[in-house]
């Protein structure tokens, strides 16, 4: 171990942000803070989809998604003097409250950059958990500015949402536990943003069964890791638009490279296809779960998907179900829409 960070010294020269060794540390690390998520599945859903299909509900996660994972793991990675000046986030919602959290478990503070048209739910999640919420305009470019400022004001260390691979090894725990849970699963549908939980996924997929598909679920107004696929580097958007709020990040120069390389497809799927799974997970899984976690649900009954090759290969199909924090109202408008 790196006594200045506690960071494994293996991490400096590795292919990517993180490794199937710093993924382990990680499951070590975070075990006492997060819970063992289970896996649902329904016989309704799979004669819908013609698979297997089996959600890794992180729904269920401390915070209401998978986030935890990965701010536990950046937040108990620092050292004392480090963590004594709390940290810094900017988020629109789930990674604020899990680092608002993994801060109050770990006793320092948090001060969190928010959006102004975070979800009211989450930002409820922020304030509960002690987080000092710092307001900002809606733009990446305004969210990063004033964690800038923040940082320069208290000497707080930034934890980054996704580009990060203290944080990248978090999320790659949610994989150690799904192929122990679930032995067999041949493809992973997973929701994409900034790509911090598909790229730890992958890694840690990948490096347990090389054969494992891997897909991506982005909503078609926010199709940057698409569009950047098929141009072989970053695409960014001027705008995106989806009621997907968790996925309107765009991807970093520690996440693409995985992306790039280790991501074998990109599904995207309308706002509209979004919602009926959503409805769908309600009604037959009875599961509440926000539009980034229904997405993969709502790719595996795409028609893309059903079109593909991957389909064709795929027998046994897991979906990240990623989070659970549903804006009600928003929901019941986008519902009568």
């Amino acid at each position: 171990m790196d006594g200045k960070n506690n960071q494994p010294c293996h991490t400096v020269n590795l292919k990517y942000a993180a490794d199937i060794h710093s993924i382990k540390e990680a499951q070590l690390r975070i075990a006492p803070f997060i819970h063992t998520t289970p896996v649902l599945s329904s016989s309704t859903l799979d004669s819908l989809a013609a698979k297997q299909l089996f959600f890794k509900c992180e729904c269920f996660q401390k915070g209401g998604a998978f986030k935890i994972r990965g701010a536990s793991n950046a937040i108990f990675s620092l050292h004392d003097f480090e963590a004594s000046k709390g940290v810094v986030t900017h988020s629109s919602g789930n990674h604020a409250a899990a680092v608002s959290l993994a801060a109050k478990l770990r006793k320092i503070p948090a001060y969190i950059v928010i959006p102004e048209n975070a979800p009211k739910c989450k930002v409820e999640n922020v304030k509960r958990y002690g987080g000092q919420v710092i307001w900002s305009e809606v733009t990446m470019q305004s969210r990063e500015a004033v964690a800038k400022k923040v940082l320069e004001d208290t000497g707080a260390v930034l934890i980054h949402p996704f580009n990060d691979g203290r944080i990248i090894s978090g999320q790659g725990t949610i994989s150690l536990e799904l192929l122990e849970q679930v032995p067999g699963i041949d493809t992973i549908i997973v929701p994409i943003s900034g790509g911090g939980l598909i790229s730890g996924i992958s890694i840690a997929a990948k490096a347990i069964n090389p054969s494992i598909r891997i897909i991506a679920a982005e909503p078609k107004g926010a199709d940057d890791a698409s569009q950047s696929k098929v141009a072989g580097r970053i695409v960014t958007l001027p705008e995106t638009n989806t009621i997907a709020d968790g996925l309107r990040a765009f991807l970093g120069d520690l996440t693409w490279p995985v992306v790039r390389d280790l991501v074998d497809e990109i599904i995207t799927v309308s706002d509209e296809e979004i919602i009926k799974a959503m409805r769908m997970c309600y009604e037959i899984l009875k599961v509440a779960v926000e539009p980034s976690g229904a997405i993969g649900l709502a790719a595996v009954l795409s028609d893309q998907f059903k079109q593909s090759r991957a389909w064709q290969e795929s027998n046994k199909v897991a979906i990240i179900v990623s989070g659970g924090n549903v804006d009600l109202a928003a929901l019941w408008d986008s519902l009568a829409r």
